[in-house]
């Protein structure tokens, strides 16, 4: 794969970042991985060949590749990522790994079709690039460097809600994009009442309450799943297994 070898912060006797896992151990999040892979599998299983994921912020993208090769003959996967340069690699991950069946997207993932500045880091400096937000708030975490905001250090690219991607399937979205995952959900709101796809979203930098309501207003049942959220619509299959062994534990 490529990944750019400063892509890693240090904390402590540790560090994190995409570039720190796949170059210290050669994988990334596996546990997490594996687990949407048995996702895709029964969604093949309960709902047919045909299956259709989507990435957002893929970043270089080990799950993009994983899904890819895991789907070969019987599923797609949609990756977006916003940053150009990130995106480059994960075009060039699609290609090195042969996954004819992945493509990927640049531009950003939010509640509506449009253009969003996207900041430009310093890719020599390291520091957790898939961490960056677009968004600037109050609470932005340092990610290695300090992040330039202003528009002259911003790059204009296209922004897509889920729905305007028009796809005539989706079973499995991922939603990672530092902050802006409330507003992936609000520009997918189509998707999720016609095809009540699964759903794995990070929490760690949204409103957790906000978007419990939101899924549970639209039928989800919600699982923790480490710094994400796992939703599965009440009329899939698997909810009610979920539920039974949620329960248990």
């Amino acid at each position: 794969m490529l990944v750019n070898r400063h892509d890693y912060r240090l904390v402590g006797n540790g560090g994190y970042g995409v570039g720190f896992q796949l170059l210290n151990t050669s994988s990334f999040d596996h546990e997490e991985v594996n687990l949407l892979l048995r996702l895709l599998e029964l969604r093949k299983q309960h709902f047919g060949e045909g299956v259709i994921a989507i990435d957002c912020g893929a970043n270089v993208e080990a799950h993009t590749i994983e899904w890819a090769k895991f789907m070969y003959g019987w599923g797609k996967v949609v990756a977006v990522e916003a940053q150009e340069r990130i995106f480059y690699a994960l075009a060039g991950n699609i290609t090195l790994n042969n996954c004819f069946n992945a493509r990927a997207l640049w531009a950003a993932v939010g509640a509506n079709e449009g253009t969003i500045n996207v900041p430009i880091p310093d890719y020599f400096t390291p520091s957790s690039f898939g961490s960056m937000e677009i968004r600037k708030t109050e609470s932005t975490e340092f990610i290695g460097q300090a992040i330039d905001y202003s528009e002259e250090n911003t790059r204009k690219t296209l922004m897509l809600s889920i729905d305007s991607m028009d796809l005539p399937r989706v079973d499995l979205i991922k939603i990672g994009i530092e902050g802006m995952e409330m507003e992936a959900l609000e520009g997918a709101t189509q998707t999720l009442e016609k095809m009540k796809p699964q759903l794995v979203i990070e929490k760690i930098k949204s409103d957790e309450q906000a978007l419990t309501a939101f899924l549970l207003a639209r039928g989800y049942n919600i699982f923790p799943l480490g710094i994400n959220l796992l939703a599965i619509h009440e009329s899939d299959p698997l909810a009610a297994i979920m539920q039974a062994q949620h329960e248990k534990s």
